[in-house]
C-alpha cells in the first residue's frame, strides 16, 4: 500500500485520520506520515492496510493502469 492508496481508501470508507488510527491501533501521526509518503515501518503499513481491508477496501496492484483501491461488493 502506498500513500495515495491509503488516502483513497480513507476517502472511500469515509474514515478520518483519527478513526483509521484507532481502528489500526496506531497513532494519528503515523497515519499522517504514511499519507505524506514518509517512511513508516513495513509492519505498521501492513497493520493499517489490514484495518482498511476489514473496513471493506480492496487494494488493486500496479497492473499497467496504476495502483488503486475499490470497495468490496456489499461493503
Amino acid at each position: 500500500m502506498n500513500a495515495a492508496q491509503c488516502r483513497m481508501a480513507r476517502a472511500a470508507t469515509g474514515l478520518g485520520v483519527r478513526e483509521l488510527a484507532a481502528l489500526a491501533g496506531v497513532s494519528q501521526g503515523t497515519v499522517s506520515r504514511l499519507e505524506r509518503g514518509e517512511e513508516v515501518r513495513e509492519g505498521t503499513v501492513a497493520t493499517i492496510k489490514a484495518a482498511l481491508e476489514a473496513a471493506g477496501v480492496e487494494f488493486i496492484p500496479e497492473n499497467g493502469g496504476g495502483a488503486g483501491v475499490r470497495l468490496r461488493k456489499g461493503a
